[in-house]
């Protein structure tokens, strides 16, 4: 299938190429800035769908919004019509299309090119009026507050705000593209109007703060809830406004005689990560929990691991390496240790199911 886009090099169309490039079922077809409108007709005559994006945000000049949002969007509709097929068509509109400014009546304008050629030939047409979208390669200081703040914050510019409780609609790039490879697919006729989900509602002081936080993670090491929804999507997008030279951090080290211990990573709710080491012969640890609980695992090296029950004195031992991988639980009630019994130094990742509090650090000394 032969996917023509327009505005191939706007911050949509970057991330809609790269996902065309990654599916077999798909080639693309490319329109840009460099581009004639002449040259539309023989580009719409290859395709099997479009998806238009192209058009003026900031042009220097307010006539760019009527000649780009609304002449081309009327111009390819003009070609689409000519070819005489049912080229399924998605135009990305705005959520701005309904206001009473030079770029509000230029994205209306191109509505409704897109719906007399629906009404009068039936063609697909799948019109999106998508609210902020923001994600990867998004530009910074341009039209995306997101993309704004993540820049600005990751570069320790300023932010400004002027009504910090003023809310954001958002949707985020991969789910618009992924609802746009789905409807050029659909078997439909005439006009649709469909909607990108998720979208999401944030204020604009909530948006800032969740930044600043991502950004406060590498000193505290706390991570945001980054695995799913809104967090996810904005900690994905503040990390790809990172320099190279920003992609690392140093961790502190703590070490003694024994080896060293370092923390890499906390979490709010589900605990922390750390790896220490220990030299040949070496012991660490000699204490037992109440509550907390933690997980290891050798990845260089050998290891004894000792328990002993602190009422009934049972004891029990487990022998692991890095050679065979295998998570040792420590369990309340139990006292236990880690002796190094290679020859070489071990490195142990360290999973604990609690933040470490040192003013309740529940750890009580103890000989195994």
């Amino acid at each position: 299938m032969k996917v023509l886009v327009t505005g191939a090099e706007g911050f949509i169309g970057k991330n809609l190429l790269v996902h065309l490039d990654e599916l077999e079922q798909f080639s693309k077809l490319t329109y840009s800035r460099e581009n004639s409108v002449e040259e539309l007709q023989g580009l719409v005559d290859q395709a099997d769908a479009v998806i238009h994006l192209a058009g003026e945000n900031r042009p220097k000049d307010v006539s760019a919004f009527e000649a780009v949002n609304a002449g081309l969007t009327q111009s390819l509709c003009s070609v689409i019509r000519s070819t005489n097929r049912n080229i399924p068509l998605v135009l990305a509109s705005s959520i701005q299309a309904d206001r009473d400014n030079p770029y509000g009546k230029s994205k209306l304008a191109a509505e409704e090119a897109v719906k007399k050629l629906a009404e009068e030939t039936g063609n697909s047409v799948f019109l999106y009026r998508l609210p902020n979208v923001f994600g990867k390669w998004c530009k910074p200081n341009y039209n995306s507050v997101v993309a704004t703040f993540c820049y600005n914050i990751a570069h320790d510019l300023p932010i400004q705000i002027n009504d910090p409780s003023a809310k954001l609609r958002l949707v985020y790039v991969d789910n618009v593209i992924e609802e746009f490879l789905r409807v050029i697919r659909l078997k439909s006729d005439g006009l649709t109007m469909p909607e990108v989900q998720p979208e999401y509602a944030i204020t604009l002081g909530e948006l800032a703060d969740q930044i600043q936080a991502f950004k406060n993670c590498r000193q505290s090491l706390i991570s945001e809830s980054v695995g799913q929804g809104l967090t996810r999507a904005l900690y994905s997008s503040y990390v790809s406004y990172l320099d190279p030279e920003q992609f690392s951090y140093s961790l502190p080290q703590h070490g003694d005689e024994r080896g060293v211990f370092v923390e890499m990573l906390k979490t709010k709710d589900s605990g922390q990560f750390s790896f220490f080491t220990a030299h040949p012969g070496v012991t660490r640890g000699g204490h037992y929990h109440h509550t907390k609980t933690e997980k290891f695992l050798v990845i260089k090296g050998s290891a004894r691991f000792g328990f002993r029950h602190i009422v009934t004195n049972e004891t029990y031992e487990i022998i692991t390496s890095g050679d065979q991988p295998q998570v040792v639980d420590t369990v309340p009630g139990w006292t236990h240790d880690v002796t190094n019994i290679g020859d070489d130094e071990i490195v142990v990742m360290l999973w604990a199911n609690e933040n470490f509090d040192r003013d309740r650090p529940d750890t009580v000394t103890a000989k195994v």
